[in-house]
């Protein structure tokens, strides 16, 4: 069975992207926290650590970090290795910029809370449908 329900947020970067989503329940700092080479997570003790990004609709709380951490967003584009959609709860500069300059759909004010590792989420502009599939006994 596929339960479905939709978001709204407020548009950061606008476009149209979907993918399997990614979840993390800390703030995400992509200067030396992401390998833009290979997309993988590379902050030690980080939930996502060793997890890659790539294609994926990644949702987290919030960025941190350096404001360096926008160009390797952009690096991560560039190598094919960024993440199809960025949501935040709430956005802060240094992720948005790198949405905007590496064209990634952003949105934040999405209640996060929402979404699981593993639903299918489809940004649309503000939008934010998200589709779960029941799990059985034993996932």
């Amino acid at each position: 069975m596929i339960s479905k329900m939709e978001l709204i947020g407020r548009v950061i970067r606008p476009g149209t992207a979907e993918g399997i989503a990614l979840v993390s329940p800390e703030p995400i700092g992509f200067l030396g926290g992401v390998d833009p080479e290979t997309g993988v997570v590379l902050e030690p003790g980080h939930p996502l650590q060793g997890q890659c990004v790539a294609g994926r609709v990644l949702v987290f709380p919030t960025g941190k970090g350096s404001t360096v951490g926008s160009y390797t967003l952009y690096r991560m584009a560039q190598a094919g290795t960024a993440p199809a959609a960025i949501l935040n709860a709430e956005s802060e500069a240094i992720v948005a910029v790198g949405a905007i300059i590496a064209d990634i759909p952003m949105v934040d004010q999405v209640d996060i809370g929402q979404i699981q590792t593993g639903d299918w989420v489809r940004v649309e502009g503000e939008r934010v449908m998200v589709e779960r599939r029941a799990r059985s006994a034993g996932e």
